[in-house]
């Protein structure tokens, strides 16, 4: 069996939510004056490779510690989407049902490609990857349901497409311009009348209409999660975050496994 590592590094120079703190380190002891290397960090849980767990958005919602081991590895498929992913694509039930089989209760990993614009991607692009990056349909939604999938995630730094999102709706507006920026290219790919694309009711649709179901998902997956061999195939995936008792969200490792 071979493993495959899907997760971004993860130190002080990741790209960051809008509006969220920073990843912080320093050194707290060093070997000279106490013997011995030991490091301290602060951070949100929003930030690189990360699994949102329910009580991100649902205030009694599962929480990370409770989340089964058994939804955690198991079967699932990783599809690649990036031949038809550029500045805010939105995927759908139908692309990824034309390349692979899924099937309940499976581990589903969409490859967008955006992981190239990431910290450490071979064409790093800040305001790219956190602008203008794919997102879901809103038909996605109740085809995960269908599918009792438990676990889902993506090379992209949120599901939800930047319309559905507070860069795409608020923020940064006048002085920084990062949603006058958003909304511009949007009226550019789907027309002036995004409020019928992208309705209120929808905002944040990906974790308001999912996580009370305990359907839940990685973002800013990465690594080696465009291998060839991986594409458009079944195989054994794990998403290991540590246990956070009362977590929100995690910090995780996610692993395929592939069968030499």
């Amino acid at each position: 069996m071979k493993l495959y590592d899907l997760s971004q590094p993860l130190n002080q120079e990741v790209f960051f939510w809008p509006y969220y703190p920073p990843f912080e380190v320093k050194y707290i002891k060093r070997k000279p004056e106490h013997g011995v290397n030991a490091q301290y960090i602060q951070t949100s849980n929003h930030i690189g490779t990360h699994l949102d767990a329910p009580r991100h958005f649902v205030t009694n919602g599962m929480t990370i510690d409770q989340i089964p081991l058994e939804w955690l590895y198991g079967p699932g498929v990783i599809v690649d989407l990036s031949d038809e992913m550029d500045d805010l694509a939105v995927y759908t039930p139908k692309m990824i049902e034309d390349r692979v089989e899924v099937r309940e209760g499976d581990i589903l990993i969409l490859h967008t490609g955006w992981h190239r614009y990431a910290q450490f991607g071979e064409e790093a692009d800040e305001e790219r990857y956190i602008l203008m990056h794919p997102g879901a349909h809103p038909d996605l939604v109740d085809w995960l349901l269908e599918k009792k999938i438990h676990i889902w995630g993506l090379d992209a730094v949120s599901t939800d497409h930047p319309m559905n999102l507070p860069i795409g709706r608020f923020l940064g507006k006048g002085m920084f311009g990062q949603c006058d920026r958003v909304q511009a290219k949007a009226r550019e790919k789907f027309g002036d009348d995004l409020d019928a694309i992208f309705p209120e009711k929808d905002y944040q649709l990906t974790h308001n209409a999912l996580f009370p179901h305990n359907c839940m998902h990685v973002e800013n997956m990465g690594g080696q999660i465009s291998a060839p061999e991986l594409q458009n195939r079944r195989l054994t995936i794990g998403i290991f975050p540590w246990k956070f008792k009362g977590g929100e969200a995690a910090f995780c490792r996610a692993v395929a496994f592939l069968d030499e």
